[in-house]
């Protein structure tokens, strides 16, 4: 037997052993990845309702209806219009104050680290409901603290939850404090895989911390940056709970999200192939904004 061909019966061996222990990992894939997905793509080019669910012989294959009844709804550009609007005010406020965090969380002040994690890491812990509960009296348009605040700086109360265009404004900031937690906890990695090293060469050479940041934790947190950025949009981009809880999607479907939008249609109105339809939108959506940031984060890299 030549040594070649034991090498290739090796190799075969090696490649079917490698198959059978990733067997079980692949299997759950494609159980509860890949075949809901096919089922979810097969549900939205058909009109399955409340009255298909009684009788599957209600059931009726209509193509690409779902997406040319979505294109033609006033509606649905409205709802994806204030997504992109979720998205572009939360991102940079999200990520700015994960990298504000972190700053503070990685400082010198070892005494209030552990009081800055417990701070910051809060909101992503606590239950949606009491937040909501407690940011409805924040956001009372006569006695809530921000409009006391507001007041005291001799500036008019703002109607936060009631007025179309600040009700966007205020679910984005709810947004931002639930979630920037998360982000911290990244950079807070990010920032300590920067070597020490060049910290003290850059004190030596007489630059102080506002230069440090701009010449070596900035350009050293560009891949952080591009993962944390990437992870803040597809959150935002699947905004629910937030609105949900605190406006209901008003007032005048203000703050209504694309995916508050595919819960109504779906169980509410019980049109799970219109929902269906949605949610390969938003899927669309996500791939094409998160590839763009990639991208243009690539180019500003290079």
């Amino acid at each position: 037997m030549t040594p070649d061909l034991d090498e290739r019966r090796g190799s075969v061996a090696e490649r079917r052993a490698a198959w059978l222990l990733l067997s079980p990992a692949l299997g759950a894939i494609a159980l509860f990845f890949a075949l809901p997905l096919i089922a979810a793509l097969l549900l939205s080019l058909t009109d399955f309702d409340i009255y298909a669910l009684a009788d599957l012989r209600n059931l009726r294959f209509v193509g690409a209806s779902n997406y040319l009844r979505l294109l033609r709804d006033p509606l649905f550009w409205k709802v994806i219009r204030n997504t992109l609007v979720f998205v572009v005010l939360g991102v940079p406020l999200t990520v700015g104050a994960a990298l504000g965090g972190a700053l503070l969380v990685n400082s010198k002040v070892a005494k209030l680290r552990g009081l800055f994690r417990t701070i910051f890491f809060a909101p992503v812990v606590t239950t949606l409901v009491a937040v909501a509960v407690i940011f409805r009296y924040l956001y009372h348009p006569r006695y809530g603290l921000i409009n006391q605040m507001l007041g005291l700086l001799h500036l008019p109360a703002i109607d936060w939850l009631g007025d179309p265009a600040w009700a966007t404004v205020a679910i984005t900031l709810l947004a931002v404090w639930r979630s920037f937690g998360y982000g911290l906890v990244i950079y807070v990695v990010g920032l300590q895989a920067i070597p020490e090293s060049l910290y003290e060469a850059a004190e030596l050479d007489g630059a102080g911390a506002w230069r440090q940041l701009r010449d070596i934790t900035l350009p050293l947190l560009k891949p952080t940056t591009i993962f944390v950025g990437i992870l803040i949009t597809v959150s935002l981009f699947q905004i629910f709970a937030e609105p949900y809880v605190m406006t209901r999607g008003g007032p005048l479907y203000a703050t209504t999200s694309i995916t508050l939008l595919m819960y109504e249609q779906g169980f509410r109105w019980w049109n799970l192939g219109a929902a269906a339809a949605i949610a390969f939108v938003l899927f669309a959506l996500i791939i094409a904004a998160t590839g763009l940031q990639a991208l243009l984060r690539g180019r500003k890299s290079a």
